[in-house]
């Protein structure tokens, strides 16, 4: 259980009653369904983000989130006081009502929010959770203590719109109306139907728009900040201590509020992700630090359905909430953390089918749009990737048969970068390596765009791309022996590409030239890409230059949030990711520090100096180092210290990077 909560005084009066700190209460929790939808918000109860609510709703899995309920707060009238339990902000700047006062704890119980509030001498504890693979959310409220019965009253707010917009009412009417145990809210002709229901409580309907809720984390990132919600209903239950109300809320009918059957079904959830892991790792996973424990529950967040024709049960990665759908990127580097490591090996299996139907011109998408449109292809490095997700998925499973069924998609791979297939990208003739890129073009993972200026254009032969090649070249090599083919043309363009590596090298920075043959000539910026070199299982440099690489990295780059995307004596360095849109894409791959990058210098850090407990040490500096969300790792953070958290509060490869640089370190220290 990973905790925030205060020493708790003796009760017996409402002077004892502790809040959390400022702090505590800004930041964030998250829960998920599998689906791609969420509920999440702050612990303190504010809307900060258009990114908070009880219920977003994949409406086309594992995309198409609508938000659907954005709160439901809850008021306490006992023993002649009321104690109003909501906390918002308003656009004139007022914070009301501030129910965070009442707020003495917060835990996550496995993976559900847990919150403590004191009101007199009662104790009311919520907690929130989703149902697996239905757009449903449930928020139960217990009494923990009272010296008589209290009056609980809760109000359901609604809204219907995409998870990217915002609200403002302008007349809107919906049409609530009674529903067994609640209400059911229509929105507008053609919208999903919204049903709100408790298991213990009168009902009444409401209509009335609550208008200008205040959202200081889009106020900071220069976007609109100011949204209405809708109260549709009001519930109202009295109870003693030891009884609990609950009320769902969902996109379909819910015949019945059966919490106990629904909070148990969260909890073996948990059970079963953590037998999963305990019978892969083992003693490892038996002696892992809490830290640890908190991202294998955290990586189950991010693998959703992607439902196709004639499989409705294939998965995919969501690459980070609350706003990114799946990227091809982000799976492949995720899988094995995600999936391998935390003994899933069917959800790999069924990840890897899916990509492997959306290879085209032998790339993979780079990202599915929210809407539900058609895939984009504009990634050189996701098809490389991939290839290391199937060698880490055969390495672990021996999975001839899934292999066999791959082999197509990754020989398209291999012959149309040998070829040359979109935006450039192709194997060069003469030295073997890969290039990529054109004019107006972001292919690699520095992908920040603003309008038609590519902030990171990296033109020419990228090293990380040319050391994930020349991996992928081996590794499909192996395939070829292991399923009966010849493996020789493509040990032979490995061998060349090997060889040609050695034009990288930059004795100036003691590290690898970042592109080579761009149009400006090489590149010798000071970036986190040559890592790559040392954490992947080639060996594509010499023993000294290797370890000289992850010293550049460790004196230039590392921050205790990661790698910082370039060198702060780099004139273009941005050290702070804030401001409007075009002020933090600038800094977005130009100083911004990346979690992820902690797992491929802990394993560069193992592997040039052997020893494990100090490449350990780098990485639970990392691990362990929250973000704004709890239980989990956040997407980015400043270059600049205290190196804040910004981003996505959850990301997949943060979790599973450095998830799997930990395992990889627990095994190198349990095989000596």
């Amino acid at each position: 259980m990973i905790v925030t909560q205060r020493e708790r005084a003796p009760l017996g009066s409402e002077a004892d009653a502790r809040s959390l700190s400022p702090g505590d209460l800004e930041r964030e929790w998250l829960v998920t369904n599998g689906l791609g939808g969420f509920a999440s918000g702050t612990i303190g109860g504010t809307l900060t983000r258009r990114y908070h609510g009880l219920l977003f709703a994949a409406r086309m899995p594992p995309v198409g989130r609508m938000l659907l309920c954005p709160k439901i707060d809850p008021e306490v009238r006992y023993d002649g006081a009321v104690y109003a339990l909501a906390n918002d902000r308003w656009r004139s700047g007022v914070t009301a009502p501030t129910g965070a006062q009442r707020l003495i704890g917060f835990a996550l119980d496995g993976s559900i929010p847990v919150w403590t509030f004191a009101c007199g001498d009662a104790l009311l504890e919520r907690r929130v959770w989703m149902e697996q693979d239905a757009n449903r959310t449930y928020c139960s409220f217990t009494v923990l203590a009272a010296r008589g019965s209290l009056q609980l009253v809760l109000r359901a707010f609604a809204n219907h719109r995409d998870l990217h917009a915002l609200t403002r009412a302008a007349g809107w009417q919906m049409e609530v109306t009674a529903d067994a145990g609640g209400v059911r809210v229509v929105p507008y002709a053609g919208a999903a139907t919204i049903f709100v229901r408790a298991d213990r409580a009168t009902c009444a309907r409401e209509h009335t728009w609550y208008f200008d809720f205040e959202y200081a984390q889009e106020r900071a990132r220069g976007l609109d900040d100011v949204e209405d919600h809708l109260l549709v209903a009001t519930f109202d239950a009295t109870l003693r201590a030891g009884e609990t109300l609950t009320i769902v809320v969902a996109d379909h009918a819910v015949e019945s509020v059966d919490a106990i059957a629904a909070l148990e079904r969260r909890r073996a959830r948990d059970r079963t992700l953590r037998s999963s892991w305990s019978a892969e790792q083992g003693a490892l996973a038996a002696d892992a630090p809490a830290w640890v424990n908190a991202l294998v529950l955290a990586a189950d967040q991010f693998v959703v359905r992607r439902p196709l024709a004639g499989d409705p049960q294939t998965r995919s990665v969501i690459a980070g909430y609350h706003w990114f759908g799946d990227w091809g990127r982000d799976t492949a580097i995720a899988l094995p953390g995600l999936t391998l490591v935390t003994g899933r090996h069917d959800v790999a299996r069924s990840i890897l089918r899916t990509f492997a139907r959306f290879v085209d011109a032998g790339m993979l998408p780079n990202y599915f749009p929210d809407g539900g449109q058609a895939a984009e292809y504009n990634t050189v490095d996701a098809a490389l990737w991939y290839v290391e997700a199937v060698r880490r998925y055969y390495a672990a499973t021996q999975d001839r048969e899934t292999l066999l069924e791959l082999v197509p998609a990754l020989t398209a791979i291999v012959r149309s970068y040998t070829a040359g297939t979109r935006y450039g990208i192709g194997v060069d003739p003469r030295d073997g390596l890969l290039q990529a890129g054109e004019a107006g073009v972001q292919v690699t993972w520095m992908d920040a765009k603003a309008g038609d200026w590519v902030v990171t254009p990296r033109i020419g032969k990228p090293v990380e791309v040319n050391a994930l090649w020349i991996n992928a070249l081996r590794a499909c090599a192996a395939f070829a022996r292991a399923v009966g083919d010849d493996p020789q043309p493509l040990t032979g363009a490995a061998a060349q590409a090997e060889a040609s590596f050695e034009r990288f090298w930059n004795p100036a920075t003691r590290s690898c030239f970042d592109v080579l043959d761009g149009p400006g000539g090489d590149d010798a910026t000071v970036r986190p890409n040559a890592i790559f070199a040392v954490a992947l299982p080639i060996e594509v440099l010499d023993a000294a230059r290797r370890r000289a690489i992850v010293d550049t990295c460790a004196s230039r780059l590392w921050t205790p949030a990661g790698l910082r995307s370039l060198d702060p004596r780099d004139a273009q360095y941005h050290g702070r990711y804030a401001g409007n849109t075009l002020d933090r894409d600038a800094a977005y791959h130009q100083g911004t520090v990346w979690t992820w990058l902690a797992g491929p210098f802990a394993q560069a850090h193992l592997r040039v100096y052997g020893d494990p407990d100090a490449a350990e040490m780098v990485l639970a500096v990392t691990g362990s180092r929250s973000g704004p969300a709890l239980g989990t790792l956040p997407e980015i953070a400043d270059g600049d210290a205290p190196f804040e958290p910004r981003g996505a509060v959850a990301q997949a490869w943060s979790v599973a990077v450095v998830l799997d640089a930990w395992h990889a370190i627990r095994e190198t220290r349990k095989s000596r």
